[in-house]
């Protein structure tokens, strides 16, 4: 019977394997480089959030490298593809770990690679941390399904438009916006 080595998040935090990693429960799970579809997905969502954003100082946006930590208790972390903190939850104070909250708004691109119970327990694990909104975006099917934490989701296509909201006042982008790219 095989056995699996539980990190702590200061584990991760110390590792020096290259690389992106999820902790859950202490399991560590690496993170498949994305392809093509993904990283323009993943764009042009950054860009279009983070000028919105930043033109009405609402707080941060973060690439799919940054850290948060859902749960310390349970060694729980994730690295959204996406994420939004309001800027009254940004530290005052410059610190190089891990973010040690939930990200206000979370968005996991899907890749070929991930697995539905997977991405699911994510959605799971960000909601109950107090993220108020994920959305999980999957370039294949063209479609976006925002979460929220009364467990309620929404499925929007690509003729839609989608808005996060309270949790982003103001932002809205066409659903076909998510996936365009240059040829």
């Amino acid at each position: 019977m095989a056995t699996t080595k539980l990190m702590t998040i200061d584990d991760l935090w110390e590792t020096e394997e290259p690389g992106r990693y999820d902790l859950i429960r202490g399991e560590l799970h690496a993170t498949a480089p994305a392809g093509k579809e993904h990283g323009d997905t993943e764009m042009n969502l950054l860009l279009a959030l983070g000028t919105h954003v930043r033109e009405h100082r609402l707080g941060r946006v973060y690439p799919g490298d940054t850290g948060f930590v859902l749960s310390r208790e349970a060694n729980t972390l994730l690295s959204p593809d996406v994420a939004f903190v309001r800027r009254d939850r940004l530290p005052r104070e410059y610190h190089p770990a891990f973010f040690p909250f939930s990200p206000d708004f979370a968005v996991e691109v899907l890749s070929p690679s991930d697995r539905s119970s997977e991405v699911t327990e994510k959605v799971m694990e960000y909601l109950a941390a107090g993220t108020s909104l994920v959305w999980v975006v999957d370039p294949r099917l063209r479609v976006v399904i925002a979460h929220t934490p009364d467990r309620g989701a929404r499925t929007y296509s690509d003729t839609d438009t989608i808005d996060c909201g309270d949790v982003i006042p103001g932002f809205q982008i066409h659903v076909a916006d998510i996936f365009n790219s240059l040829p």
